[in-house]
């Protein structure tokens, strides 16, 4: 059986560009064909020696990961080792739904004349296996993983925020909020809402025990101390949610706003702290909600 070298250059050229693909998908990145193609070409190369058993050291395991490592670097550029990581085992698994797909249709399909050597499979009908293989693959890991994220708990979501203002600091567990889009309508500054009791430490008690006051307009017994520090600083926020509809919320700009998720780490000097009277969970499993807009 006659194989060509260019065939198996291009099968695997076309397997690998579809998995990285996949893997920007499942990673959210938008990468670029460029890059993606030439770390594909880097594989397919691989792959073509592997097949003619040039070098026999690019079978050892350390040079496969090594390999690895620089497919993804090429095509993902991750700005730090833990992404790098992440993409790689992400790469890896992707290759192993790929690989599974393939072999399931070789045992369908049974296409004629089709062989493994130097763990390259080539044969009469390679590229229409390797073709329908990788688009089930793909078809799979993405739904998969579609369906996995919108079953993830809201832990996956909790990030740590601390908050300074008036000098002070103090610290909680936020929710990444997708529908917390408030934002002051005066200054266009974003708003993450705080429960009032965690901020005793940094804006006084007589301010948080009357709120509903404050947004009432009734500020004649407050002392003159807080009316001239603190009464001119404060904003209203209007808003519909937190089960309220058009409600007002209190809130205060504060010094600097330290966000710390899975992701990445944030810092605002913009952000409005808004004042929420009640508990946001019953469990205490976060105390404040931070918007995408601040993210």
């Amino acid at each position: 059986m006659t194989i060509y070298i260019d065939i198996v250059l291009i099968e695997n050229l076309i397997m690998n560009y579809i998995i990285l693909f996949a893997t920007s998908i499942i990673i959210k990145i938008k990468a670029k064909h460029m890059r993606l193609i030439i770390a594909s070409l880097i594989g397919a190369i691989y792959a073509v020696i592997a097949y003619m058993n040039i070098l026999k050291i690019y079978s050892t395991m350390i040079l496969k990961i090594v390999l690895s490592i620089i497919i993804v670097y090429i095509a993902f550029n991750p700005k730090n080792i833990k992404k790098l990581m992440k993409q790689i085992l992400l790469f890896y698994l992707t290759s192993f739904v790929f690989g599974g797909a393939a072999f399931f249709l070789i045992y369908v399909v049974k296409p004629q004349n089709i062989i493994m050597r130097n763990g390259v499979f080539v044969g009469t009908y390679p590229l229409k296996i390797a073709m329908l293989g990788a688009t089930v693959g793909f078809v799979v890991i993405v739904s998969a993983f579609k369906i996995i994220r919108s079953r993830l708990s809201k832990k996956s979501l909790i990030c740590n925020v601390y908050i300074k203002l008036n000098k002070k600091e103090i610290n909680t567990k936020a929710l990444i909020d997708t529908g917390n889009l408030l934002k002051d309508p005066i200054s266009n500054d974003p708003v993450i809402v705080v429960e009032h009791t965690l901020l005793y430490d940094i804006i006084p008690k007589e301010i948080l025990d009357n709120v509903e006051k404050i947004l009432g307009g009734d500020l004649e017994n407050f002392s003159e101390d807080i009316k001239s520090e603190y009464i001119s600083k404060l904003k209203v926020i209007p808003f519909s949610s937190l089960g309220k509809q058009n409600g007002m919320l209190l809130g205060m700009k504060a010094d600097e706003i330290n966000i710390e998720s899975e992701e990445e780490n944030v810092t605002k000097n913009n952000v409005i702290v808004g004042i929420y009277d009640k508990s946001l969970t019953k469990r205490g499993e976060y105390r404040a909600l931070v918007g995408m807009n601040i993210l």
